[in-house]
């Protein structure tokens, strides 16, 4: 494995979740007139998503968070 995982199980959960709601946020208002918001919102939801889904966060590991012990 190339990284090691410095996201916990619940902080996983979480992030996929509110990943999750902002892209159905950004799907519900891509042709509003607020599309800036909406494309913002996609990119961020599909972030969450994706550290939730690795469970790797580089912003994290560049700030120093190591992963929890007893994993």
């Amino acid at each position: 494995m190339l990284y090691v995982k410095n996201v916990p199980g619940w902080e996983r959960a979480l992030r996929i979740a509110m990943g999750l709601a902002g892209l159905v946020f950004a799907a519900m208002n891509w042709g509003a007139a607020g599309s800036t918001l909406a494309v913002a919102a996609g990119l961020a939801g599909a972030m969450l998503a994706l550290t939730g889904l690795v469970g790797f966060c580089p912003m994290c590991a560049m700030v120093g968070r190591k992963p929890a012990k007893g994993r």
